[in-house]
């Protein structure tokens, strides 16, 4: 349960960290119009809202019936308010578009306004050197974008993939910034890693699970 938990809250940990520095990215955009940085922030905003939408989207009803199944039965009668939740976890999704039409917006994004992705790869560069397992995620990743003459349907089969690694570069280099290594290096091992599990609660034997247990609210 503790694994489970911990898991969890690496995931609330990076979608709130990547939901405020998109806040911030906007914020920044509206209140410097002039600024000399603006349309570099604008173009970072632009590809990463479309990145934070895909992934948290579809991270969001895995995590809630993670939340749901530690509570037990309590977590499933419909006194709680659990039931409501993980029904409707996979709404925004839904409505704010398809993961298929967003993955391929973002490649689009790419292809349109090359700008953003560079004003993604700067970001990121900025954080090499933090953590092994991001960087050499981020090499991967921009091997693949930076390849030339790479055929355009190579990337749509397989814009899933990418969005994925982007969303995931993303989230670990905003907590390499912000947050504790603890909590870094548990996100980038358990995320990027080579013994990255596939299921809450798999968590690699690197991860310092007892600094973690004090970041839990209770």
């Amino acid at each position: 349960m503790k694994q489970v938990l911990i898991d969890l809250l690496l995931e609330s940990e990076a979608a709130t960290a990547l939901v405020m520095y998109l806040a911030t990215l906007f914020d920044a955009t509206y209140n410097n119009i002039h600024s000399n940085n603006t349309s570099e922030i604008g173009a970072l905003a632009r590809i990463a809202t479309a990145i934070a939408k895909f992934w948290i989207c579809k991270r969001t009803p895995e995590t809630t019936y993670e939340a749901l199944e530690c509570l037990g039965g309590a977590g499933y009668v419909e006194e709680s308010m659990m039931p409501r939740i993980y029904r409707e976890a996979p709404l925004n999704s839904i409505w704010e578009g398809c993961g298929n039409v967003i993955c391929l917006d973002i490649l689009r994004s790419m292809r349109k306004s090359p700008e953003s992705l560079q004003a993604y790869l700067s970001f990121m560069h900025e954080t090499k050197g933090s953590n092994k397992h991001l960087d050499a995620a981020l090499e991967r990743v921009e091997k693949t974008l930076l390849t030339k003459d790479l055929p355009s349907n190579l990337l749509e089969r397989h814009a899933r993939t990418l969005a994925t690694q982007l969303a995931l570069c993303l989230q670990a280099g905003l907590l390499v910034r912000r947050l504790p290594q603890t909590v870094s290096n548990a996100f980038c091992s358990s995320r990027l890693g080579p013994n990255r599990g596939s299921i809450f609660g798999d968590l690699p034997m690197d991860v310092d699970t007892d600094a973690l247990l004090t970041r839990l609210p209770f």
